[in-house]
Formats: structure tokens, C-alpha cells, sequence
């Protein structure tokens, strides 16, 4: 059992269903345009109360991760505590389930997880404001990921619609457990469709409606992200090739790509591309439907 004075709180992977490229900003970012959706996979942070803040780190991918004070975790923290002047610490505890550099937001996710879980340790009084003020000078993917709810996300990340709960088709999601670094993926781009599509306006009536829409869309980083990891390729026609796949996309910069299942197919499909390709991470997760990143208390 957790201990008094604990907050646990779940860092959803982020997963983009299509992301669109538009012109750069003279910021460096570029404009864009994004389905977002949260799965049931992700990095779990455990906070307590401490003088100072520390940081330490498991989990599958945890030995990868620098854990020194650039680590977006660490760097939410003391922002959020300079601007509260709370005075506090915390430990912090990071398990590390997602792959790094993958596409799927994890840095993103576990700075606005460490953002809400401070907030409900140390019983502040913040604005949303404030919160999403924070998270903006952070980066780019961390205000979508502070409700961690489905949304259409435009200009450099800031501008966030968020939408009603998405059907609930499963995703398997495939990382070959090759990074790619997004400043790279971005730099290679050559051909953008930009923006122009709209957001959703009405609840998608079931998920050939949610596939039927996604078809209509791209991800535009896909082909810089293949120039640099082939191996994307090679995960793309894998999963495309598995028996039921309503739809096959790479999220975010790469390299996890993802397949759309009904959920009487999804087990199968993971099963059976495990065991063919044992050295690529492989897992299958719902969509959130709603705020899944929301802080236990003990």
C-alpha cells in the first residue's frame, strides 16, 4: 500500500491519429494540426513531500533517461515551485514504461503529470492559467498533455480544442527501439500538406466513422522519419500485413506506429508479432476516452 501523503498519477503515452505540417514560426516551431488521443499505456510518477527535489527512476526504460536538472521532470517541478513560492519539495519517482524518443509524447506526458500531481501534494490553489503557462514554456506537446484527453491540437501545440470521448477501437502500438530525434525529423521535412482540415465538430458515432475520417488525413513526418530509421518501413508493413488492421500510421516524429483494431482482434495481432519480432517493444492499449492522468491520493 502507498503511503500517507503520497499522490500517484498515470503519464498516458500521447498518440497523434494525424498530424499535419504547416509553415515554420519564426519561434523555430512549426504551425500544425493534430488529432490527439491518450492510450491506457504510459509512465506512472509517485510524488512525496521532501525539503528538496530529487528525482530517481525505474521501470523498463528507466537506465536510459537522464536524470539530471535539463530532465523535463525536474525542470516542471521547480517552475511550478517558483511560481507558487511554496517553499516545498518533493521526491520524485519516475517508472519509465514508454520507449524514449518514440513518438508517443513520454517526456511531454510525465512533465504535466509531475505538474497536476504537485498541485494535489502540496494542496495549491493554481489557475489552469498558470498551469498551462508553465507548461507552454516547457514544450510544445505538454499543454495537450495536461487533461490527457482527446483533442485537435493546432498552431505550435498551444491552441487545444478538446473534443469528445473517441470510440473505442484498441491500438496495438510497435516501436522498433530505434530513437529518432524529433529537431532531426523536423528538419528533414520536405513536403507538408499544412493545415486547412477541420477540427471535428460532432462526436465520431463509432469507430468506422473515427477510420473513415483518419483516411481523410496524413502524417507528414512520416517520410522524414523513415529517411532516418528504415527500420519504420519495416514496422509499417508488418503491421499492415496483420489480419483485421483497420489502420496503420506512425505517431508523432516516429518511430511507434501504431495499428487499429476492433478489440477481439487486437490480442492475436500482438501475439502473433511478437513472436515474430521479440526485439521490438509491442503493446496494446484502449484509447482514453477521458482524463486518464488524473492524481490518486493516499
Amino acid at each position: 500500500m502507498n503511503a500517507p501523503g503520497r499522490v500517484v498519477v498515470s503519464a498516458p503515452a500521447k498518440v497523434n491519429l494525424c498530424l499535419h505540417v504547416g509553415g515554420r514560426r519564426p519561434d523555430g516551431y512549426h504551425n500544425l494540426e493534430s488529432l490527439v488521443a491518450f492510450v491506457s499505456a504510459g509512465d506512472e510518477i509517485r510524488l512525496e513531500h521532501d525539503r528538496a527535489f530529487s528525482l530517481s527512476v525505474s521501470g523498463p526504460f528507466g537506465a536510459e533517461l537522464p536524470v539530471g536538472e535539463d530532465n523535463l521532470v525536474f525542470r516542471a517541478a521547480r517552475l511550478l515551485a517558483g511560481k507558487t513560492v511554496t517553499g516545498k519539495g518533493a521526491r520524485i519517482h519516475l517508472e519509465k514504461n514508454l520507449p524514449l524518443a518514440s513518438g508517443l509524447g513520454g517526456g511531454s506526458a510525465d512533465a504535466a503529470a509531475v505538474l497536476r500531481g504537485l498541485v494535489q501534494l502540496w494542496n495549491l490553489d493554481v489557475g489552469q492559467d498558470v498551469l498551462r503557462g508553465i507548461a507552454s514554456s516547457l514544450g510544445a506537446d505538454i499543454p495537450v498533455c495536461l487533461a490527457s484527453t482527446p483533442a485537435w491540437m493546432e498552431g505550435k501545440g498551444e491552441i487545444i480544442t478538446l473534443l469528445p470521448p473517441l470510440p473505442g477501437p484498441w491500438l496495438l502500438l510497435v516501436n522498433p527501439r530505434v530513437p529518432v530525434p524529433t529537431a532531426a525529423v523536423f528538419a528533414g521535412l520536405r513536403q507538408r500538406r499544412g493545415q486547412g482540415t477541420r477540427c471535428p465538430s460532432a462526436p465520431f458515432a463509432d469507430t468506422s466513422a473515427l477510420v473513415h475520417f483518419l483516411r481523410t488525413t496524413t502524417n507528414d513526418l512520416e517520410a522524414p522519419a523513415r529517411a532516418i530509421a528504415p527500420v519504420i518501413d519495416d514496422v509499417l508493413d508488418e503491421i499492415g500485413r496483420l489480419p483485421d488492421v483497420l489502420l496503420v500510421r506512425m505517431s508523432g516524429s516516429g518511430a511507434t506506429c501504431f495499428g487499429m483494431f476492433e478489440s477481439e482482434c487486437v490480442d492475436r495481432a500482438m501475439r502473433f508479432l511478437i513472436a515474430k519480432r521479440p526485439d521490438w517493444w509491442i503493446q496494446a492499449a484502449t484509447l482514453a476516452s477521458a482524463v486518464t492522468g488524473a492524481p490518486r491520493i493516499s
